[in-house]
């Protein structure tokens, strides 16, 4: 009994989670998002489209970027607000009053109630606020405190009794009082509209005009027309007990919001067009506040948060978000059943009822594919092939996970499957299908699959492309090739469109050419889906024969031209981030005219891809905050032009685009004329910052779009930074005059300068002349002093020629003498001879030498004695021929010895001398 229990509350559960209600977007705001209380009491807009809420802790602002929080004037709840004009007026605790804009974009409060505190009863709360003509009428449950506005004046109305709403409809002012009925105010007088029980016993949520009379929402016992005093009822299909406000929509339907049913649309006839809870898409299911706004958006003041539904979206949403039904990989629309495939199994309930989604047995599991052919259902599962036959999943295949589905045109009763281990082929055999066979050479895991011919396509992320050749049988791969281009990659597909083979990857969009049998990228669709921001290259092709990929901003496709073979290009401005799809396992499918499905990762949405956006958009400046380093932070007068200290260089911008709607983002460009020239990338930054700007003249312009429709505005702001005080035109005055005066003081000091340069350049040419003088003096010694060093170095030429010859002499005297000897010693070769040693007489020729060195080299011989006193007469001879640069050879004949003798004369010269060893003999003699 208790697993029975289980059981039912368990499917209860899932069927009350999966109620299939396909809905407008909805843009959901916790506390979190807004940083103020749960609980928002009432919602209005100004003409700027700013939203403006009655929340727990305050008043919030909302420019479509962002939330600003002001606190209430006495630190109250404030319970309600209304937009007149350019005020915005409020009720809390005992206090009300009007918030307007500050030049610099803020708001201040001005009180109203201060006048008449006297009035004001003791625990008075101001829970309505509605205008009139030129009253503005704020409500407690006591008294109406009537404001006008041309002068400022109040009157106060006390009913008997109080009274429990006001409500205004065209030229009528009414009320509702417990126990006593509605009333309209007349002049200034109550007059009874009605007393039946019914209004006098219950709540009326709200009055509202139509062609039958007024429509009475009751919150406990349902809705009424009320004409000429009698009710009857305005029959609905919703509980009747549990409405807590109420408005009518601009189409004329009505939204009713519930104390913990979340909110209702139903048409003037009755008959419930949405129904929106906490279950498929609130926040919460307490509804405090209703409010329409510009763009037909239906704003939702909620227990625990703000709502804004798309009510004019051509968009609806289904989310899931219990996580029951999972991801959406793949969905169709087949025999009137809409089947999803997802993460948690195979899907399906009728398309056109709002019932719950049903799992259908044996397929929990991930569902990767969804294919119909000749009218049949094949599910591609992580376990298998499902043949699916309405709510009957039967499995055809079990022997590896199925990706992807591919028939071949010749042979009607084959389809190829891409299975996690390669490619097989199911056949149907007297109406059941079966595996036939797996094509052999070929085991990859084949996610994307396509023929063409006898040749089959396969991307493989971690490989690339392969180009697999099958046999006619389609049983074995003759040749399997895996190419070079393109490139492998994460996210990679391929698909077969027009009869045509196209591969995407990061790289681009790639289309086989068959006559050449490689790959060739298309530039055209390369450039859209790279310059738009790469997400996946995943391609898809639907029953409508148009090519589909995801980017960045937008949802593409393109179909072919009518008039030739050219592909045209379409793109719906839903960004990635707010498509919420899987990356690389994005899925569109057609569902029926105009109108397509995406999965996403908690449910899927319905678009039509012919709907253009007709809304149009302006860009607001919504603050403008100046600060210099390290100091407060100061707001700028929006409407004046700005002129800024020069410390004070750093300014931050903040502007928007008050748009509301879930599957668009608001985008912005900015450009600071005098600091750049070129426009800044779109981004969706709603601030700038500019710091330390130097001293200029500035003008500072921000446009925008959404989706791909620009602002019909560029909001401007000019404004100057002063020069710092050194540096304006005053300064640069004073300056001048400075600069004049310092000149003639600086004139008279150079003159007096000048002159006694005057006198000093004079003195010191005379001084200048002089040395030139003594240079030239001096110049003519050293001229005088080379001449004497060059007859010097002649003499010691003529001195060596000299003694060159005296050696020459006397080796010719020597040589006569010699043969002379050899003849007969008659007495006339004697007296030959002795003739010749008279001649070659050593130390005559010594004599003359010395005589003749020591005129040309002057006191050498003297020099060389003094510093080595140890020095005899025929070392001093053989300094001598050393001075002269004479070789050993050259001196043995002059000193009448051997070569090796002048050589061991030279080493006793260099101990006597006490040379050091790396020290040159001659060298030294040459340097004294």
């Amino acid at each position: 009994m208790k697993i029975i229990s289980i059981k039912v509350v368990f499917l209860f559960f899932l069927t009350y989670n999966l109620f299939a209600q396909e809905l407008p977007p909805i843009i959901k705001f916790e506390t979190e998002d807004y940083q103020a209380g749960n609980q928002n009491w009432m919602i209005s807009q100004n003409n700027q489209e700013f939203m403006y809420v009655a929340n727990h802790m305050g008043l919030l602002e909302y420019d479509g970027a962002s939330w600003k929080l002001y606190d209430s004037p006495n630190e109250t709840i404030i319970r309600s607000v209304k937009v007149v004009g350019s005020r915005v007026y409020t009720g809390c605790y005992m206090e009300f009053g009007y918030w307007e804009k500050t030049k610099d974009g803020r708001l201040v409060y001005t009180s109203l109630s201060d006048t008449i505190k006297d009035r004001v009863l003791d625990d008075e709360q101001i829970w309505n606020i509605i205008n009139y003509r030129d009253w503005i009428i704020f409500q407690s449950l006591d008294q109406l405190f009537i404001y006008d506005v041309t002068n400022g004046s109040f009157t106060v109305h006390s009913p008997k009794g109080g009274l429990t709403k006001v409500f205004n409809i065209g030229a009528s002012v009414y009320y509702q009082t417990m126990g006593r009925g509605i009333y309209e105010i007349v002049n200034g007088n109550d007059v009874l509209v009605s007393d039946n029980e019914v209004v006098k016993e219950t709540k009326v949520v709200n009055l509202l005009k139509s062609d039958k009379g007024l429509v009475v929402h009751t919150q406990l016992s349902g809705l009424f027309y009320l004409k000429e005093g009698e009710l009857v009822p305005f029959e609905v299909q919703i509980p009747p007990n549990n409405i807590y406000n109420s408005i009518q929509l601009s189409n004329g339907d009505y939204a009713l919001g519930t104390v913990s049913d979340g909110v209702y649309i139903i048409e003037p006839s009755g008959k419930i067009k949405l129904h929106i809870n906490q279950e498929n898409g609130l926040t919460n299911n307490t509804v405090l506040s209703l409010f329409e706004d510009i763009d037909h958006n239906l704003w939702v003041g909620l227990d625990n948060g703000v709502n804004c539904i798309n009510l004019g979206s051509k968009v609806e949403s289904y989310e899931d978000d219990s996580g029951m039904l999972g991801t959406i990989y793949a969905s169709v629309l087949h025999q009137d059943k809409l089947y999803l495939g997802t993460n948690q199994g195979l899907f399906y309930k009728p398309y056109d009822e709002n019932i719950p989604f049903k799992l259908i047995s044996n397929t929990k599991g991930q569902v990767w594919s969804l294919f119909v052919y000749n009218n049949q259902l094949f599910c591609g599962h992580d376990s298998g092939t499902f043949l699916v036959d309405d709510t009957t999943a039967t499995r055809i295949f079990s022997e590896s996970g199925t990706w992807k589905f591919e028939t071949i045109t010749e042979k009607p009763d084959i389809l190829l499957q891409g299975n996690y281990a390669g490619i097989s082929v199911l056949k149907n055999v007297n109406g059941t299908w079966q595996l036939r066979n797996w094509i052999e050479g070929f085991n990859y895991s084949t996610r994307y699959l396509e023929k063409l011919d006898n040749t089959l396509y396969v991307s493989h992320e971690y490989k690339g492309v392969f180009k697999v050749e099958v046999n006619d049988s389609i049983t074995k791969a003759l040749k399997v090739e895996m190419l070079e281009e393109p490139k492998k990659g994460k996210n990679i597909s391929i698909t077969k469109y027009q009869n045509q083979i196209w591969f995407a990857s990061k790289e681009g969009v790639y289309s086989l050419a068959s006559n050449e049998g490689r790959f060739k990228q298309n530039q055209t669709l390369s450039d859209i889906m790279l310059n738009d921001g790469y997400t996946s290259g995943k391609l898809i092709v639907d029953k409508q024969n148009r090519l589909w990929f995801f980017t960045k901003n937008h949802i593409n496709y393109f179909t072919h031209s009518k008039f030739d073979n050219s592909l045209v290009h379409q793109a719906i401005p839903i960004p990635y981030t707010l498509a919420n799809t899987m990356w690389g396992y994005e899925n569109i499918s057609f569902i029926e005219a105009n109108k397509y499905l995406i999965g996403s990762v908690n449910g899927y949405y319905l678009i039509d891809p012919e709907e253009k956006p007709s809304d149009t958009y302006r860009v607001y400046l919504d603050g403008i905050q100046n600060y210099k380093l390290n100091d407060t932070v100061r707001f700028l007068n929006l409407q004046d032009v700005a002129k800024l200290n020069y410390k004070q260089n750093n300014v931050m911008f903040s502007y928007t685009i008050p748009q509301y709607l879930k599957y668009a983002n608001a985008e912005y460009q900015y450009i600071l004329e005098g600091f750049n020239t070129v426009w800044s990338e779109y981004s969706l930054e709603t601030q700038a910052t500019f710091k330390n700007l130097p001293p200029g003249d500035y003008v500072f312009k921000v446009r925008g779009k959404v989706g791909d429709r620009n602002t019909e505005n560029v909001e401007v702001y000019q404004f100057t930074i002063l020069k710092p005080w050194f540096a304006t035109n005053t300064a640069i005055i004073i300056y001048l005059v400075i600069l004049l005066i310092a000149g003639f003081v600086i004139n008279m000091l150079y003159k007096n300068y000048y002159e006694k340069q005057r006198l000093k350049l004079i003195e010191e040419n005379q001084r200048e002349i002089e040395i030139h003088q003594l240079e030239a003096s001096q110049q003519l010694m050293k001229t005088k002093t080379e001449m004497l060093e060059k007859d010097i170095e002649s003499k010691n030429r003529e001195l060596a020629a000299s003694t060159l010859n005296l050696i020459k002499k006397n080796e010719v005297l020597a040589s006569i003498k010699s043969d002379l000897k050899k003849l007969d010693s008659t007495q006339n070769v004697k007296s030959v001879i002795s003739t010749i040693n008279a001649n070659i007489n050593e130390e005559d020729t010594w004599n003359l030498f010395s005589e003749a060195f020591n005129n040309a080299d002057k006191d050498f011989l003297k020099k060389i004695k003094d510093i080595h006193p140890s020095l005899t007469p025929n070392d001093l001879r053989l300094c001598a021929y050393l001075r002269l640069n004479l070789t050993s050879k050259e001196i043995a004949p002059l000193l009448n010895i051997s070569v090796r003798s002048v050589e061991i004369k030279r080493y006793r010269l260099r101990k006597k001398m006490d040379l050091a060893h790396e020290q040159g003999l001659i060298e030294y003699i040459l340097s004294i």
